[in-house]
């Protein structure tokens, strides 16, 4: 697959854990990939933010996992460009099955372009359905 995008970035977003793929470019060629896992509190998410950026990502794509993205988009929203992704479309791919494998194959079709976003309101819109919802 032809690379679109130079540093970026995957996370499969689960209730207690993150695990994050980025895709670097690699001296003398190639793609260097780097995995690494963080806990869903605010502290983890912080020091996913930071590793993120110490990396120079600054496109992050991952997959709507029921309400479970929302505090890592809340989060990363100010510093990086985002996507949110049907998990729906990107699944349908037999062989992944762990956290690790997931996080890659999210990373290898954004950095091609082969992913279609998802509608995410605008905050102010969020903020908005937060205060009227129930």
């Amino acid at each position: 697959m032809e690379v679109l995008v130079e540093r970026q970035s995957a996370l499969d977003v689960h209730k207690a854990q993150v695990t994050a793929c980025v895709r670097l470019p690699q001296e003398g060629g190639g793609r260097r990939e780097l995995i690494e896992q963080f806990p869903t509190t605010v502290p983890g998410l912080l020091v996913l933010a930071d590793w993120l950026a110490s990396y120079g990502v600054k496109h992050v794509v991952m997959e709507a996992t029921g309400d479970y993205w929302k505090p890592v988009w809340h989060l990363l929203e100010e510093d990086f460009e985002l996507m949110l992704v049907n998990a729906r479309h990107v699944k349908q791919v037999p062989g992944r099955k762990t956290d690790v494998s997931d996080a890659a194959w999210l990373c290898r079709l954004a950095e091609a372009g082969l992913l279609t976003a998802s509608f995410v309101p605008p905050k102010p819109i969020r903020d908005l359905r937060l205060l009227t919802r129930y």
